[in-house]
């Protein structure tokens, strides 16, 4: 049998990893300003502070579960 350099453990991880970055993108859409028209909740909390720290967790969670080594499964051949 093949070995695989990532195991189901680590696509579930990065599955979820880019879920947490997928939700983080939503939370930074909005409507902008238009030409003549000044829409200040372009610069509201969510989309300036808790937005980019939930896209750079959901990055920080895809590394680990890129670096997350499967563990053996006692096969030995």
């Amino acid at each position: 049998m093949r070995d695989f350099a990532f195991n189901k453990t680590n696509y579930i991880l990065l599955a979820v990893g880019m879920a947490v970055i997928i939700i983080g993108f939503i939370l930074m859409s909005g409507s902008g300003s238009y030409e003549g028209v000044f829409d200040e909740n372009i610069f509201s909390v969510r989309r300036i502070k808790v937005a980019p720290i939930v896209c750079f967790c959901g990055f920080m969670f895809m590394t680990y579960g890129i670096m997350h080594k499967p563990k053996d499964s006692g096969k030995k051949e």
